[in-house]
């Protein structure tokens, strides 16, 4: 029984279907990337696909069927530790998997602070990265069916990271912007962390931060550290959060297939935003 249990969750994930659209975070050239045209390099490694080099951050479109449709969001964040991009395992497999579940995906493709000869900063770079696919996704919600509010990232390893600094600072929106996108919020709705790293113990989380998703596994021990390091603080300042920490699976699990039950963590998320109000028709706090 589990093992079909296994093979159902993992099949929408690792069905094939037509290129999703791919959409530029800015319209020419993404701040501080001016003057770079270097091409990006993909390599394979048992199977895994990888992208770095990149310079043009992008959002991979995944629209569920009108039918399905929750009208919730998740912009999600691959890992690869700043210097590549685990683009289809922690990226278009999991976007899949959700939009076969009613929740529309974007797999961000930012640019890498740690990838040889890299002139970007975590900090800098790729945090804006992060938040300007926030507010694309917002100021496109309309044309995508979605609700604007219940638009929510979902990071793996370094873009765990990325999640959560998105989640401890954002703003509002600058409301007299000339580019519409700027004037949207860059609060995310809700921050799913799986084996998040590079988080700080010291890091302060604001009482105003967003509900937290976190899942990491025992033999994993640094995330796994930071996964509960963070669940306690949501904790502390009363913001809803849930934690899994589960025996075995390692780092980078992805959508790969890995002995149960680590394997059903999209299930386990898909769960929480559902009790979170998330998938509900009605809109959630307002970011």
């Amino acid at each position: 029984m589990r093992l079909i249990a296994v093979l159902l969750l993992l099949a929408p994930a690792a069905a094939l279907g037509a290129e999703p659209e791919e959409l530029p975070l800015w319209p020419d050239v993404a701040p501080g990337s001016e003057g770079k045209t270097t091409p990006e390099v993909v390599t394979v490694t048992d199977g895994v696909r990888r992208i770095t080099g990149v310079h043009k951050p992008t959002l991979a479109v995944h629209l569920p069927p009108k039918e399905t449709a929750t009208g919730a969001a998740v912009i999600v964040l691959p890992g690869g530790g700043h210097k590549h991009l685990a683009i289809d395992n922690e990226g278009h497999a999991v976007a899949r998997w959700l939009a076969e579940h009613g929740i529309a995906a974007f797999v961000l493709k930012y640019r890498l602070a740690r990838a040889e000869g890299s002139p970007y900063k975590v900090e800098v770079h790729e945090v804006a990265d992060t938040q300007r696919a926030l507010r694309l996704v917002r100021s496109r919600a309309r044309k995508w069916n979605l609700d604007p509010q219940r638009v929510g990232m979902l990071g793996f390893s370094a873009g765990g990271e990325l999640v959560a600094r998105a989640a401890a600072a954002f703003d509002a929106g600058k409301k007299d912007a000339r580019d519409p996108v700027e004037r949207e919020s860059s609060r995310p709705a809700f921050q799913a962390l799986m084996y998040p790293g590079g988080l700080k113990e010291d890091a302060a989380v604001p009482k105003d931060a967003p509900p937290g998703f976190l899942l990491a596994a025992y033999d994993d021990k640094g995330p796994s550290r930071g996964a509960v390091v963070l669940f306690q603080k949501l904790r502390d300042q009363g913001i809803g959060a849930e934690l899994h920490i589960y025996g075995k699976g390692g780092h980078g699990f992805g959508m790969k297939d890995r002995p149960f039950p680590v394997t059903s963590w999209p299930v386990r998320l898909r769960e929480w935003l559902a009790a979170e109000g998330f998938l509900d028709a009605r809109p959630a706090a307002k970011p």
